[in-house]
């Protein structure tokens, strides 16, 4: 790993109770560290929940990060993924009169698909690495997107 100010992915495992999401960013702001990306979701079949966190910083950020992190009582794990699968997910609401066929075609190569049809609007799914998300919207935006939501990150080490 490098000690520049890259790109870094942590997931922590907490116990799943009021207030634990408050106090682990609470830590960030405190320390002045920003995060990109935050995504919780309960563990399946557990009292836990993973909490994935994108955040820049260097090496010795994160050590502090992580540090700082197992202090607090409700946190079980903390770490780094180095080698991960890591996808977000996006949706675009667009016209119907727009080309939907071009649409759906760009959709597919972004691993999505045009997921709901209304009378006036269309909402497009595309689920992806995170640069591929970004290229994604790039070129969604010739097609005049009306609105776009963007979930954070998950990930799992290989």
């Amino acid at each position: 790993m490098t000690t520049d100010n890259a790109r870094r992915v942590i997931s922590v495992i907490v116990v799943n109770e009021a207030s634990v999401l408050s106090r682990i960013t609470d830590l960030f702001s405190g320390r002045g560290y920003n995060i990109s990306s935050l995504t919780v979701a309960p563990i399946p079949d557990t009292k836990y929940s993973r909490i994935t966190i994108a955040t820049l910083g260097s090496v010795k950020t994160m050590e502090q990060i992580t540090k700082q992190l197992h202090k607090l009582i409700p946190v079980l794990r903390v770490y780094e993924h180095e080698d991960m699968v890591e996808k977000e997910m996006a949706l675009v609401k667009f016209d119907i009169t727009e080309n939907l066929s071009d649409i759906n075609t760009i959709c597919e190569a972004y691993n999505g698909k045009i997921v709901n049809a209304g009378e006036t609007t269309v909402i497009a799914m595309v689920a992806d690495e995170p640069k591929r998300i970004d290229n994604f919207l790039n070129s969604m935006k010739r097609y005049n997107p009306k609105e776009i939501v963007r979930s954070g990150a998950v990930a799992l080490e290989r």
